[in-house]
């Protein structure tokens, strides 16, 4: 009765993660196959190349979504200079500095951060930061890149604080003890052993907010202005790929050229938070090995 225990629970996990990986292949085969039609009519490199997006109901449609990806990066690269010192920062203060009282106070808001809908994070960005951006730099409207980097940090801080600090406190305690018998102090420990010791996982947590930032949606639409033109700077009002597919798919006539490059947004954008997720599961692998020895 056991063994038929123990088989049917192993029968149910396989079964889920079967389940799991045919989604995924799944979502892959759908955003592929539709994405064919428009790399036909438009042609691939001068889809991820072109300058213009300029969808039907224009005299000319062009589809080019070089300018969305660089809105993309843009915005994501701005979110993880803010995010990722404050993260790891945080991180460490949790797992080597605070007390079992601080840590105690200090968790709970970061997992409220997290629960906090981006749509809100986004009516903050339009009642509260555009209106300080455009007074602090003198700008005609606070609704550009910055404005999204800001809102799409403090989305991603929950993610890198949560698994940095989860690297940290996997290091063995040796390292530290050993460290401290040298006569370092804490703050040499924690720079010049943890935080190497803990690279893998610190870096999977950041890569993990990147995924988490540029996957994002409701929060960059209200936030970064939606302009179709190529950004000059943080302060320049840009759209990502995630607002124009959001933006359009919903008026865009069926089996149209429009219709299919917005499922060639989506294989792009598919294609880009994979191989981050990917690459911050090699690193959280690489982590817990270290954990192990």
């Amino acid at each position: 009765m056991k063994n038929k225990k123990e088989l049917a629970i192993a029968l149910f996990f396989t079964l889920n993660g079967a389940l799991a990986i045919l989604i995924l292949t799944g979502i892959f085969y759908l955003l592929l196959s539709n994405s064919f039609y428009a790399w036909r009519d438009v042609g691939f490199w001068r889809f991820l190349t072109g300058l213009e997006w300029r969808p039907a109901g224009f005299s000319h449609s062009l589809y080019g979504i070089r300018t969305l990806i660089v809105g993309t990066l843009m915005v994501t690269a701005g979110s993880m200079i803010i995010a990722v010192p404050l993260g790891i920062g945080c991180a460490a203060y949790l797992a080597e500095v605070a007390s079992p009282i601080e840590r105690e106070i200090i968790k709970p808001v970061v997992e409220v951060l997290a629960a906090v809908p981006s749509v809100v994070l986004g009516f903050f960005g339009i009642v509260v930061l555009s209106p300080l951006l455009a007074k602090v730099f003198n700008l005609p409207n606070g609704l550009n890149a910055l404005n999204g980097s800001i809102l799409l940090a403090l989305m991603s801080l929950p993610t890198i604080i949560s698994i940095a600090e989860d690297a940290l406190a996997a290091v063995p305690r040796e390292y530290k003890e050993a460290s401290l018998a040298l006569g370092a102090n804490r703050v040499q420990t924690l720079r010049h052993v943890l935080l190497p010791a803990a690279g893998s996982g610190v870096t999977a947590a950041v890569m993990l907010g990147v995924g988490r930032a540029i996957g994002e949606t409701m929060t960059v639409i209200m936030a970064t202005g939606n302009a179709l033109k190529s950004p000059t700077g943080y302060f320049s009002s840009v759209r990502t790929l995630t607002a124009t597919i959001a933006i359009e798919l919903g008026e865009v006539p069926y089996n149209t050229t429009h219709y299919y490059a917005l499922f060639a947004i989506g294989f792009v954008l598919f294609t880009m938070t994979f191989a981050v997720s990917l690459l911050a599961d090699i690193f959280l692998h690489r982590a817990s090995e270290v954990g192990k020895r």
